[in-house]
């Protein structure tokens, strides 16, 4: 009996002397704390503490002691601080969509802090990098209709509306669309840039980028024609407002692309009319090709085509 008592009071000193271990008392709060989960007596010591983990790449301890800093000082000028390099923590693993949002927090609870600008230079590469496809699968995928890179874009745009980031950061969102083949969408991305930044030398680029949209749009010369003479126009139209531009001689060549296509559209109408034996009307198609598009590879075979109806069709 007393063998076992004798047993039962070491395990009990035993787990006393484990307890005491991981618990102490503290006088400042009347209570047994945890140094495991305590956060230091100051935030300037906790910030410091935290920054030693991320120096050594422990990112997860890292953003714990981070967010124990948010959560225990949260008026503190070192919070916002500690927001930010979760971000780091974040972006460091390559978490790039968490680490935009973890950034995001930096903007939404201290607007004002000194991190802010570069906040949103950060945002604005990390969707650079989302554009490409980086990160981890999460770039592509649709959220509530929208993908994360436009989100992320969008973001940079409300954080800097009147920032060195904004007005590329709208024109992007176009290029990512027209990329998706969602032109329309892309369209109206790209004229968002000229009504809001109209100073701006990324609404040039944006005016090219309507024009290369329509273009994109005229894929078949059966049935597009006017998409295809909108698009022609469009790039006259930027060629007449910037002719020193780089993008001139692209929307130069864009133009005669254009045409050969409207050409061959035209021509397709009068072969479909000259099937039909309704020769006037072939005659009138052939006669626009050979007259209207003579810089074009299909003036030649109208013209030989509209001669050989020529005796077709009743005077």
């Amino acid at each position: 009996m007393r063998k076992i008592f004798f047993l039962a009071t070491i395990s009990l000193l035993a787990i006393a002397t484990e307890c005491h271990a991981f618990w102490m008392w503290t006088p400042e709060t009347n209570r047994w704390v945890n140094p495991k989960y305590s956060v230091k007596d100051t935030p300037a010591k906790q910030l410091s503490f935290a920054q030693e983990f991320y120096q050594t790449k422990d990112y997860d301890k890292a953003m714990d002691e981070f967010q124990k800093l948010v959560k225990y000082y949260p008026r503190s000028k070192e919070a916002p601080e500690a927001e930010f390099y979760t971000g780091l923590c974040l972006e460091d693993q390559g978490k790039l969509f968490e680490a935009y949002k973890g950034y995001q927090k930096v903007i939404d609870r201290y607007p004002f802090s000194e991190r802010s600008a570069e906040v949103v230079e950060r945002q604005y590469k990390i969707a650079n990098k989302l554009m490409d496809g980086a990160g981890k699968g999460l770039w592509g995928s649709i959220l509530g209709g929208s993908y994360d890179v436009v989100e992320v874009f969008r973001t940079v745009i409300k954080n800097a509306p009147y920032g060195p980031y904004a007005a590329v950061s709208q024109y992007k969102i176009g290029l990512y669309l027209q990329g998706q083949q969602l032109y329309q969408e892309a369209r109206d991305e790209f004229e968002k840039v000229i009504n809001d930044y109209p100073d701006n030398d990324w609404a040039k680029a944006a005016q090219y980028q309507i024009a290369l949209v329509d273009a994109s749009r005229s894929t078949n010369a059966q049935y597009d024609q006017k998409v295809t003479q909108t698009a022609v126009e469009e790039f006259k139209e930027f060629v007449k407002n910037n002719p020193d531009a780089e993008l001139s001689a692209n929307a130069q060549k864009q133009i005669s692309d254009l045409r050969e296509k409207d050409a061959e559209n035209n021509f397709v109408v009068a072969k479909f009319y000259e099937k039909q034996k309704n020769f006037k009307a072939a005659r009138i198609y052939y006669e626009t090709v050979a007259k209207d598009y003579r810089d074009t590879s299909w003036a030649k075979k109208a013209s030989q085509r509209s001669t050989a109806l020529k005796m077709k069709v009743s005077p």
